[in-house]
């Protein structure tokens, strides 16, 4: 091998792929170990209800990946994959830090300043994630020529370091945390992300290459598009596609013209969700951003009609993806109350702290993920390489199976609280889903999107699971108390038992499966050939 890393063998991936998943390790052990005492440190420091500090968990991981749009126009249009990385680490770090000096002061009988010191800390957080986020995957997917049969595979190494980092993160944040002191866990969260910065600065220039050894992400991505005439074989000249009509040049991003759709496409979907359907102000937001944002960049003149059926795709999985996330988010948030509550945590004579639960899904991650990763592969060799929403409906499918065990479970529980089997039984079933689904997606991104709008791309698919992370709190705020006279209602549902509450989850869950696996073969046909 070459020592910028850029000639490899074809069953290898080469050494960029492992730079990126290094650097993502730490910055994912940064957002996961904050993430797993977030709502504990709400409720036990903050002296927050339930409710309110689920809502605020779901906008904070809503936002998180709402503004990757952002992101990814700033990489597309002017920064770079590169720069628009290493600002958004920066941005991280110091909400991290904020995060760390609200909860020094926050044994203070008044709550005031650490209260605001964490919305600050919040703010660093999503907006430097915004700009960290769709740039590291869409990295990823650049280390490979077009058409690359290990994409997958890659998408599937990569996110094991996402979930190394996800899983010692609450073993180390969780326990600093819980066990000494707040402060400590969101520290340690912070220096995390630092070491990340510092991975990524020293290496990249050496090994972050494409193909035929040029560096990635050094100048806006809208400079290293293949021209639409290359890909349907049309004239290199004229920009004469396939069907015999030319088409206007994008230079990537959005035009002026969209912009000014967007900006107020999302005043008035704001103004109608929060004046009119009376929905919270980051609500309205999430929501009016995800229904526009994908309206806007398909009418881009600039697509060609394969280009825009293959962007239809994304954004109806899209649909699908909503309600995976807005199940599988209760890990922050109710599950975490249920590990709290109602889970016999004592395990050789030792009380694990609720948030270690949360290390359970990035563990089985790291440990599943190879053996996911090789079947494809293998399927592919044979021919027999299920299309990306076929797999993403199975996704679905063992999130509901993993609700339906847990509700189970839930159904009577001992005095002594429910055994951690139940809990661990879903968080294996929900892997598995997520395996399925979410690192297929990305890779579906990558490789349906026209080069141009590659990360710009990527921070609209994010949209979709901002709305099922804010979706995923105020379904949190429905976790029924015993302890109050009323129970909450959803759809007509009195959710008066923690079985009813999960059962909800089997619903949406199940449903979204069976409609998405009776759509594929209607989107595989819209994928013109891509797998």
């Amino acid at each position: 091998m070459s020592d910028n890393g850029a000639s490899m063998s074809q069953k290898g991936h080469p050494k960029g792929l492992y730079v990126l998943f290094a650097t993502e390790f730490w910055e994912r052990f940064s957002y996961y170990g904050m993430r797993a005492i977030f709502t504990l440190y709400m409720t036990k420091m903050l002296l927050l209800d339930k409710a309110l500090a689920s809502n605020i968990y779901g906008s904070y991981t809503g936002l998180v990946y709402l503004t990757p749009l952002i992101g990814g126009y700033m990489a597309d249009r002017y920064w770079g994959n590169r720069k628009s990385i290493f600002v958004g680490g920066v941005l991280m770090a110091l909400g991290q830090f904020l995060m760390f000096f609200s909860a020094s002061l926050s044994h203070n009988a008044d709550k005031g300043l650490p209260i605001t010191l964490m919305w600050s800390g919040l703010t660093f957080l999503i907006f430097g994630n915004g700009f960290f986020k769709p740039n590291i995957s869409t990295m990823v997917g650049q280390l490979y020529p077009d058409n690359d049969s290990r994409k997958d595979a890659a998408y599937t190494i990569f996110y094991m370091g996402i979930n190394a980092g996800a899983f010692v993160a609450p073993l180390v944040c969780g326990y600093l945390g819980e066990e000494v002191d707040f402060k400590w866990g969101f520290l340690a969260a912070g220096v995390g992300m630092l070491v990340g910065i510092l991975i990524f600065y020293l290496t990249k220039d050496k090994y972050v290459v494409g193909p035929d050894g040029r560096q990635l992400g050094v100048g806006p991505n809208k400079l290293n598009d293949v021209a639409p005439s290359k890909v349907l074989g049309g004239d290199e000249e004229t920009g004469m596609v396939a069907d015999g009509k030319k088409k206007p040049a994008s230079d990537g991003g959005f035009s002026k013209q969209q912009l000014t759709i967007l900006i107020g496409g999302i005043a008035a979907m704001f103004s109608l969700l929060f004046f009119v359907a009376h929905v919270d102000v980051w609500g309205s937001l999430i929501y009016g951003m995800t229904l526009v944002g994908p309206f806007v960049i398909i009418t881009d003149q600039s697509l060609t009609k394969v280009e825009k059926d293959r962007l239809w795709v994304i954004i109806l999985i899209m649909i699908f993806v909503v309600f995976f996330w807005m199940c599988f988010e209760q890990a922050g948030a109710s599950l975490t109350f249920f590990a709290d509550a109602q889970t016999n945590r004592h395990i050789f004579g030792f009380e694990m702290p609720a948030s270690y639960f949360q290390s359970f899904n990035a563990g089985f991650i790291v440990l599943l993920a190879p053996i996911i990763s090789a079947m494809w592969v293998r399927l592919a060799k044979k021919g027999m390489n299920p299309v990306a929403p076929y797999k993403q409906s199975l996704g679905l499918a063992f999130l509901a199976f993993g609700y339906l065990f847990i509700a189970v479970g839930a159904k009577n529980i001992p005095s002594a609280g429910a055994s951690m089997l139940w809990l661990t039984g879903l968080y294996f079933l929900h892997t598995i889903g997520e395996l399925f689904l979410s690192p297929i997606g990305l890779s579906m991104v990558n490789k349906l999107t026209p080069g141009r709008f590659t990360s710009l791309m990527m921070g609209i698919w994010f949209l979709a699971i901002a709305t099922g992370n804010k979706l995923a709190g105020t379904m949190s705020s429905l976790y029924p108390d015993p302890s109050l006279p009323t129970h909450p209602q959803f759809l007509g549902i009195e959710i008066d038992s923690l079985y009813t509450y999960f059962m909800i989850f089997v619903g949406f869950s199940g449903a979204a499966s069976v409609v998405l696996f009776f759509l594929c073969r209607k989107l595989q046909k819209m994928m013109h050939g891509v797998h």
